[in-house]
C-alpha cells in the first residue's frame, strides 16, 4: 500500500493486550502513610494473584492495619500506587474499593445486632422491589434477600442458622464472623481482605471460618489474610507476606518457609536474602 507523495505505508503493528488471567488481581507498589513524624508504612509493595490465599504477618507496628485500610479505600496513601486487574485506581474511601470488587472483613464486625441475617447480608445494599413499589414507594425486596442469603449460606455450609429470623445478637461469635465472611464473598467480585478473623473464637468456631477462607478461595476469589495465629497462617496460606517496620521483607511460598523462619524474619532475628521475595 503507497500514500501518494509519500511512498509505501509500512503495516501497522499488532498491539497484543495482556491476558487479564495472567495478571496478578491486586498490586500495590511504593504504599506510603505518615502520621505526622510517625512513618506508618515505609513504600511497601504486595502482590496477590488469582485464586490464593496471601496471609499478611508482622508484628505490633509493621503496619500491616494501615495497608490493609489503603487497599481498601479507608485511608489514602501518601505515595505509591494500587492497580486492580492491571489497571490503576484510586480509592477515596471504602466505597470506591467495593465499586472496584474489593470487600473486607475487620476484625470488629459491622454486624448490626438487632438486625435479622438477611438484613445484615445486605447492610447499607438492600434490594428493592421492582417497579414503582421499588423506586417510587421504596419497599424493601425482603422475599428475595432472604432467598439469596439462604441459597448463599448453603454454599458456604453456614445453614446450620436455625432461622434466618434470629437477630444477630442471638448467634455465636463464630456464627457471627460467618455472616460477615458471606457477606463479602457476595460482594467480593475480586478481593476479600479477611482481618484477624479468627481472633477471640474458639477452636470450632476457627475451625469453620477457616474452611470457610478455603471456600471462598474455590469460588475463584483470592483472600489476603492477616493474622497472628501462625497455625493457622501456615494451613491455609498459598504464600507469606511479612511485614516489618513499615515495609515488606518477605513474600515466600508457604511451602518455601518454615514457621520458625517466618518468625525470625517477622522479629529481625534474622536478615531476608533475595529468595525471601517471590511475586
Amino acid at each position: 500500500m503507497t500514500s501518494p507523495g509519500r511512498g509505501p505505508v509500512p503495516a501497522a503493528k499488532t498491539v497484543t493486550a495482556p491476558d487479564r488471567g495472567s495478571l496478578p488481581v491486586l498490586v500495590a507498589r511504593g504504599l506510603t502513610k505518615r502520621y505526622g513524624h510517625v512513618t506508618a508504612l515505609g513504600g511497601t509493595d504486595l502482590t496477590l494473584r488469582r485464586q490464593e490465599v496471601l496471609a499478611v504477618i508482622g508484628d505490633n507496628g509493621a503496619g500491616k492495619s494501615t495497608l490493609i485500610k489503603c487497599l481498601s479505600g479507608a485511608v489514602v496513601p501518601d505515595e505509591g500506587t494500587i492497580e486492580v486487574d492491571g489497571r490503576q485506581v484510586a480509592f477515596r474511601g471504602p466505597l470506591d474499593a467495593r465499586a472496584a470488587g474489593i470487600e473486607t472483613v475487620y476484625q470488629h464486625l459491622a454486624i448490626a445486632p438487632a438486625r435479622d441475617i438477611a438484613a445484615n447480608l445486605y447492610l447499607g445494599r438492600e434490594l428493592r422491589r421492582k417497579g414503582f413499589a421499588g423506586w417510587g414507594l421504596r419497599l424493601l425486596d425482603r422475599k428475595a434477600m432472604r432467598a439469596n442469603t439462604r441459597e448463599l449460606l448453603d454454599s458456604l455450609g453456614l445453614l446450620t442458622i436455625q432461622s434466618l429470623d434470629q437477630a444477630a445478637e442471638t448467634l455465636s461469635g463464630g456464627q457471627r464472623q460467618g455472616i460477615a465472611v458471606a457477606r463479602a464473598a457476595a460482594f467480593g467480585s475480586r478481593v476479600v481482605i479477611m482481618d484477624e478473623p479468627t481472633a477471640a473464637l474458639g477452636v470450632k468456631e476457627s475451625r469453620k471460618v477457616l474452611d470457610l477462607i478455603l471456600e471462598i478461595k474455590n469460588r475463584g476469589i483470592p483472600v489476603i489474610l492477616i493474622s497472628h495465629d501462625m497455625p493457622h497462617v501456615f494451613e491455609v496460606a498459598d504464600r507469606i507476606h511479612i511485614q516489618r517496620l513499615g515495609r515488606r521483607i518477605a513474600c515466600v511460598p508457604t511451602a518455601d518457609i518454615t514457621m520458625p523462619e517466618a518468625v525470625a524474619l517477622m522479629t529481625g532475628a534474622s536478615q531476608p536474602g533475595p529468595e525471601h521475595i517471590q511475586d
